[in-house]
C-alpha cells in the first residue's frame, strides 16, 4: 500500500522552514514565535534566520497534537485512497510535509485553509482517479493554480487540496500561432517562455497572478484594448470532466461547455491546459509613478481626460488610489505597447510633480515584473467591485473620498492598504470576439470594473473589512447611477473582483439559466459542488 508522503522535515533547515510556514498558516500560533522563527532572537545576537531552540521546542510541542489529530483523521480516508490509487507521477502529502504547506499556502492568508492533505497530480489520469474518489466519498476539495484568489474557500478547503504545480507546460506552436499552457503556471512563467519568440498572450497585468483562475474568470489585460479579454483568445481547454473523462473542449467539439468555461470559473470540471492565441510582441514603454496627496486634483483630471479622450488601443493606465501608512498616495501605472508612445499621449501624467517615477522601454515581462504589487503578500485580503460605463471626474472624486474615509476609519482594525483601482478601456474592447461567453453576459456595451482592494492583518477584523467592501461598493454604485450612468444598476460584475457572496445573477445576468442547464448536464451529481467558488 502506498503511503502519504512525509518529505523529511527533521533536519534543521527543513524543520525551520516548515515551522515558519506552520506559524504563518495557523493563526493560533503565538506571534512571538513567528518573530523568532523569521528573524532570530536578535537580543541574543543569533544570526538572522536562526530560531531560538527553545522556541522550536515550544512550537513543536504546541502543534504536535494538532498534527497527530490530522494524521489520525485522514488514515484510511480519501487522502489514503487517492494515494493508493494514483501513479508514480503524482503524490499525496500529509500535514507533516513542507510540500503540503506550500500547496495550501495562498497569496492572501485569508484564503489559506488547513486541509486534510494535499494532492499534487502529475497526469490527467490521476486527476480522474482522484475526482472519482472525491465524488464517491463526497469529500470537499479545492483546485489551486496560482493561489492568487482573494475569496476564502475558492481555491482552498478543509478537505483535499489539489495543487496543479506539475501542470507547467508552455508549448508554442509557431505555425498555428497558439500556445498551450498548464493550469499550474502564473503569467510571469508564460511571458518568460514566449519572450524569445517575439510573441505574447493576453494575460495578467501584475506579477504572481495564476493562469487558471484569471482565465476562467474573464481576464482583463494590458493588451485587452487590442485583442479583447483573455477568454476571447482561448482556442481550447483540456478538462477533466466531473465524470472523470478527459476531453479537449473547443467551440466545435463542445460549444456549450466551451461557452461555459469562458467566465464560468470552476463549475464544469478541472481544467489542466489552455490553448491561447499569441500575438506579436516587441518591447514596450511604461512603468509607474507615485504621487502624493497634494497633487490629487491634477491626477484626477489627468485620469478623467485619458479615459474620455484616448483612442489608441496600445495605450493603457491604472490609477490606484491608496491609503497606506496613514496617508493618501496615488500609484499610476502607464503602459504603451511599443518602444515609445506618440508625442503628448501621457504628457499630462508625466508633467505632474511626483514622489517617484520609474518609466522606461523594456520587455513586456520586465514591465509587469517592475510593478510593485507584493507589499500585501501574506496579509488578509478582500476584493469587491462595481461596473461603470465611464470614468467621469465626479466619479473619480467619489472614489477618492471613499479611499480617504475608509482608510482613516479602518486603521484601528489593522488596515495595511485601502485601495481603489481605476482602469479605463476603449469602448470597443469587447468587439474583438463575437463568440458568446459566460462572462460578460452581453457584448453590446463594455462595462469597466472598479477594483476595491483591502488588506489587513488581524483575523478578528475579517468581517469588518468584508462588510466595508460591500458598503463602499453599494455607496459608489448609487453615486454612479445618480451622476448619470443608469446602466450601472444592472451591469454585470467581473467575477475575478467580486466578493464571495455576490449573487450569481449579478455576474452572469441572462446567461445564468443557460449556465445552470449546462452544469446539470455536465455534472448531474454535482461533483464540482464539493469545491468552493461561485457555485451554479
Amino acid at each position: 500500500m502506498r503511503g502519504l508522503v512525509n518529505d523529511g522535515i527533521a533536519d534543521s533547515p527543513r524543520l525551520l522552514t516548515y515551522l515558519r510556514l506552520v506559524v504563518r498558516n495557523f493563526p493560533a500560533a503565538p506571534k512571538s514565535l513567528y518573530s523568532e522563527l523569521e528573524y532570530g532572537d536578535m537580543r541574543q545576537g543569533s544570526a538572522a534566520g536562526k530560531a531560538n531552540p527553545s522556541s522550536l521546542h515550544l512550537l513543536g510541542a504546541g502543534i504536535a497534537s494538532m498534527i497527530a489529530g490530522y494524521l489520525l483523521l485522514i488514515q484510511n480516508e480519501p487522502c489514503q485512497q487517492i494515494a493508493d490509487s494514483i501513479s508514480a507521477a503524482s503524490e499525496v502529502y500529509n500535514v507533516a510535509s513542507v510540500k503540503y504547506l506550500e500547496h495550501i499556502n495562498h497569496w492572501a492568508t485569508s484564503s489559506t485553509q488547513s486541509s486534510a492533505c494535499s494532492f499534487e497530480p502529475g497526469t490527467t489520469e490521476d486527476i480522474s482517479i482522484a475526482l472519482r474518489i472525491l465524488g464517491q466519498t463526497k469529500t470537499p476539495f479545492a483546485v489551486k493554480g496560482g493561489g492568487h484568489t482573494s475569496n476564502p474557500g475558492f481555491s482552498s478547503t478543509p478537505g483535499v487540496q489539489i495543487s496543479m504545480t506539475k501542470f507547467s507546460e508552455v508549448s508554442y506552436d509557431c505555425a498555428g500561432q497558439t500556445v498551450t499552457v498548464g493550469a499550474g503556471l502564473v503569467w510571469d512563467n508564460v511571458y518568460a517562455a514566449l519572450e524569445p519568440y517575439g510573441v505574447n498572450v493576453v494575460g495578467g497585468r501584475v506579477s504572481g497572478v495564476g493562469v487558471a483562475g484569471f482565465t476562467l474568470g474573464g481576464g482583463y489585460s494590458w493588451l485587452t484594448n487590442q485583442y479583447g479579454l483573455t477568454i476571447d483568445t482561448v482556442q481550447a481547454f483540456e478538462v477533466v470532466l466531473p465524470n472523470s473523462t478527459v476531453v479537449n473542449v473547443t467551440e466545435t467539439s463542445s460549444p456549450d461547455v466551451f461557452f461555459a468555461l469562458k467566465g464560468g470559473l470552476n463549475n464544469f470540471g478541472i481544467v489542466t491546459k489552455f490553448t491561447l492565441k499569441v500575438f506579436p510582441q516587441a518591447q514596450v514603454w511604461g512603468g509607474f509613478i507615485v504621487y502624493t496627496a497634494d497633487v490629487i486634483d491634477q491626477v484626477n483630471q489627468a485620469t478623467a481626460n485619458f479615459a474620455a479622450n484616448n483612442s489608441d488601443p496600445k495605450a493603457a493606465i491604472i490609477t490606484a488610489y491608496n491609503y497606506v501608512l496613514g496617508r493618501l498616495t496615488i500609484s499610476e501605472i502607464i503602459f504603451y505597447d511599443a518602444p515609445s508612445p506618440p508625442d503628448g499621449l501621457f504628457d499630462e501624467f508625466l508633467s505632474i510633480s511626483s514622489f517617484a517615477k520609474v518609466i522606461s522601454t523594456r520587455s513586456f515581462l520586465s514591465f509587469v515584473s517592475s510593478i510593485p504589487v507584493n507589499g500585501t503578500y501574506g496579509t488578509r485580503v478582500v476584493f469587491n467591485t462595481i461596473s461603470v460605463t465611464s470614468w467621469s471626474l465626479s466619479l473619480i472624486e467619489s472614489i477618492v473620498n471613499e479611499t480617504v474615509y475608509w482608510g482613516k476609519k479602518l486603521v484601528p482594525e489593522s488596515a495595511v492598504l485601502i485601495s481603489y483601482d481605476v482602469a479605463p478601456f476603449l469602448p470597443t474592447f469587447l468587439s474583438h470576439n463575437t463568440s458568446p461567453s459566460a462572462y460578460p453576459p452581453s457584448r453590446a456595451k463594455g462595462f469597466l470594473p472598479l477594483e476595491i482592494y483591502y488588506a489587513w492583518e488581524s483575523p478578528s477584523s475579517d468581517k469588518v473589512f468584508q462588510d466595508t467592501a460591500r458598503t463602499s461598493a453599494s455607496t459608489l454604485k448609487a453615486q454612479t447611477i445618480a451622476s448619470g450612468q443608469p446602466d450601472v444598476a444592472n451591469a454585470p460584475l467581473y467575477p475575478n473582483y467580486a466578493i464571495f457572496d455576490t449573487p450569481l445573477a449579478d455576474l452572469y445576468g441572462a446567461n445564468l439559466a443557460r449556465l445552470q442547464t449546462i452544469k446539470a448536464a455536465v455534472d448531474p451529481k454535482n461533483i464540482m459542488g464539493l469545491a468552493g467558488g461561485f457555485k451554479l
